[in-house]
């Protein structure tokens, strides 16, 4: 199997990266000055964007630095835009986004977002250089499905399975995404109807997060339905 994804089916890919903090840890955070905020919304975000400015721009120029330097750009080839509380690093070869926002259960936590998408192409992710200056940093695959898929679909075509392949799903009741697993695989497949989302527990570079994809999209060519969903 190619690293190759299917376009007839997919939409769009992006190697997304989470990270969380309370507020209060924030260089631009002043006690006695400043209050947590207890409510995530326009304005409380806008005050995050403000006292979290020094970290992001810290890390965006950083990662500036370290992709311009890895993967041999040239100024035209890469350029950084920073306006708290996000920063997109604009390259030939991808773009990634990396913004701030306040927790919606816990608003007096931040939670920071990487996302990397519009990968022009796979074999970018393959790259000693690449993978040196994103080790660990994404967590997950989120493929966009084009046509979107049915969940209660995708559910029924994995119990018809009975565990053959090695493929189990759990869901909520009201069905509105499963969560697939496959034996040997140490990640995850989340199903929302509009989007596949592998998973894992740990940080990992783009490459390794492209392996996890493949061995699932094998496991999945044992049934039709699904693997109409990424094949």
């Amino acid at each position: 199997m190619t690293d190759e994804l299917p376009s007839r089916v997919i939409g769009g890919v992006a190697f997304v990266g989470r990270g969380s903090g309370p507020v209060k840890t924030l260089a631009g955070f002043k006690k006695g000055h400043h209050s947590l905020p207890d409510t995530a919304n326009a304005v409380t975000n806008a005050f995050l964007g403000k006292i979290c400015a020094g970290e992001l721009a810290e890390e965006a120029e950083r990662l500036f630095q370290e992709v311009r330097t890895a993967l041999e750009y040239k100024r035209k080839d890469v350029s950084l835009s920073v306006t708290s509380p996000s920063a997109v690093l604009t390259a030939k070869d991808f773009t990634l986004e990396i913004t701030y926002a306040l927790e919606e259960g816990d608003p007096a936590r931040y939670a920071v977002t990487t996302t990397l998408r519009e990968l022009h192409d796979v074999a970018v992710a393959r790259r000693e250089e690449f993978s040196q200056v994103f080790a660990g940093r994404f967590t997950e695959l989120s493929f966009a499905l084009k046509k979107g898929a049915r969940v209660e679909a995708v559910i029924d075509a994995i119990e018809a399975l009975d565990g053959e392949g090695g493929l189990a799903v759990r869901f909520p009741s009201d069905c509105r995404d499963c969560t697939i697993s496959v034996t040997g695989v140490e990640a995850e497949v989340r199903c929302t109807g509009g989007a596949l989302e592998v998973v894992f527990p740990r940080g990992l570079a783009p490459a390794e997060l492209i392996d996890a994809f493949t061995a699932v999209r094998d496991a999945f060519q044992i049934s039709k339905a699904l693997r109409g969903l990424i094949a």
